[in-house]
C-alpha cells in the first residue's frame, strides 16, 4: 500500500467539509464494510498490520477500496475522536430518510411501525447510545429535529458500534408536525415523563393507547 502524503490544508475534518463524513474505530469501519454501503477511502496508521486490521484491509482490498496508510501523527490531524484504533473510513454524508422510508420498513417486515422520536439529544454519545439500544431493540427508525439535536457523525457513529449503517434516521423541521402524521397513520404515541408512575420496561407497548411512563 503506497502513502499518499496530502497538503496540511486538505486534510479532512468533518466539521469543515460536509461533502464527507468519517466512520472511526475498528468495529465501526468492519461494520460499515459488512453494511455494503459506499466508502471513499480507509486510513490506516502505519504498523497496524494485525488482529482486526487485517479483516479490514482484506474486506476493503475485495471491494476495491482505497487504502491509505498514515503516520499517527497524520492520523490524529483527521481523526474527530481519540480512539479511532488506527483506522478511519471516508464516507459520502450520511444519508437521511423520510417518515414514509420507515414506515414503509415496517410494512416489509410485516410489522407494526415502532420509531423513536428524539429531541434536545444535543450529545453526540447520548444519541449513539440511543442508536445502538434501538437497533438491538428491533425500532424501525428514529426521528431527530433539524435544530438543537446532535447530527450523525463519527462519534455518533462510534459509540453505536455502526449500528447507524442498518437504522433509518429521518430528520425534521417540527417533532408535532411528525407526531401528528404518525397519529394520521394510526400509530399511538407514547410520551417519556420522569414523574409517571410507570417504568418504560414495565409498560405493554403492543396494543391500546399507552399513557405517560417513566424513563
Amino acid at each position: 500500500m503506497k502513502d499518499n502524503f496530502e497538503p496540511k490544508d486538505n486534510i479532512y475534518k468533518n466539521q469543515d467539509h460536509q461533502a464527507e463524513d468519517q466512520v472511526e474505530g475498528r468495529n465501526s469501519v468492519l461494520e460499515l464494510l459488512e453494511s455494503k454501503k459506499d466508502i471513499n477511502k480507509i486510513y490506516i496508521t502505519k504498523g497496524e498490520k494485525h488482529g482486526s486490521i487485517n479483516k479490514i484491509i482484506a474486506i476493503a482490498k475485495e471491494r476495491k477500496i482505497i487504502i491509505v496508510e498514515k503516520d499517527k501523527r497524520q492520523m490524529q490531524k483527521i481523526a474527530n475522536t481519540q480512539n479511532y484504533q488506527g483506522v478511519i473510513a471516508i464516507v459520502p454524508p450520511f444519508e437521511y430518510c423520510k417518515i414514509e422510508d420507515i414506515l414503509d420498513l415496517a410494512k416489509q417486515r410485516n410489522e407494526e411501525p415502532f420509531i423513536l422520536i428524539l429531541e434536545k439529544i444535543e450529545d453526540p454519545h447520548n444519541l449513539g447510545s440511543i442508536i445502538r439500544t434501538a437497533e438491538t431493540a428491533g425500532v424501525h427508525g428514529i426521528i431527530i429535529p433539524k435544530r438543537r439535536a446532535a447530527l450523525v457523525n463519527s462519534t455518533v457513529n462510534k459509540v453505536s458500534c455502526g449500528a447507524t449503517q442498518y437504522m433509518k434516521i429521518a430528520r425534521v423541521n417540527n417533532i408535532t408536525d411528525a407526531i401528528l402524521k404518525l397519529k394520521d397513520q394510526g400509530l399511538w404515541i407514547c410520551g417519556t415523563d420522569i414523574n409517571a408512575p410507570k417504568y418504560y420496561y414495565d409498560q405493554d407497548l403492543t396494543r391500546g393507547p399507552c399513557h405517560s411512563y417513566r424513563k
